[in-house]
């Protein structure tokens, strides 16, 4: 298995590790900047988060550098990719702090992109990610990010970036998404 494959599979591996650090009933106890506050574990999971999330961008990087692009690798980033939006997005809305609805949206779209992959895969085509799901999957990161960071430091100017970001990534997960499926529609057509 070459660095980048190795490099995606950390990331799937920071997952449980994230989801023990935000879910367990730990008390690490409060932080408080200026007039914010943030549970330390929301910290410690934002922290976590940014450092997964950009294995994405680590892994790819060395991919192109090194031609280790592999079809293996082009499965497994997006999959990480939506192992991990998946789990935090659901973390947050168990923490009340994203709206349940948005969520569905994204993870429903998540679902239905790999489902297409697994149908052009049985065809014998590999989809890759393109700049448009590389888009979606950052504007995703930053706003969970945003969020996990519950919304610091955009909350001493009173800027409510963490839900503009929100709603920015849900554009790009839909619009994303629809593009998937129009660029693939004669081979889902034509699949057998």
């Amino acid at each position: 298995m070459n660095l980048p494959n190795r490099i995606t599979i950390s990331r799937i591996l920071l997952i449980p590790v994230f989801m023990v650090i935000m879910l367990a009933p730990f008390d690490w106890g409060t932080m408080y900047i200026g007039d914010a506050s943030i549970p330390v574990t929301h910290l410690a999971g934002a922290i976590l988060f940014i450092i997964a999330s950009t294995t994405d961008w680590i892994d790819g990087y060395y991919a192109r550098k090194l031609n280790m692009v592999t079809n293996l690798g082009k499965f497994l980033d997006p999959l990480a990719d939506k192992l991990l939006v998946s789990a935090a997005l659901i973390i947050l809305v168990e923490l009340g702090l994203a709206p349940s609805w948005i969520v569905i949206i994204i993870i429903s779209r998540e679902f239905a992109v790999t489902g297409l992959r697994l149908v052009l895969a049985g065809e014998g085509e590999v989809v890759a990610a393109n700049m448009l799901g590389k888009i979606k999957t950052w504007a995703q990161i930053i706003a969970i990010s945003a969020l996990l960071l519950h919304n610091i430091p955009f909350v001493f100017i009173s800027f409510p970036f963490a839900d503009i970001a929100l709603w920015v990534a849900l554009f790009f997960t839909v619009y994303s998404g629809w593009d998937y499926f129009a660029k693939n529609k004669a081979a889902l057509l034509n699949s057998k």
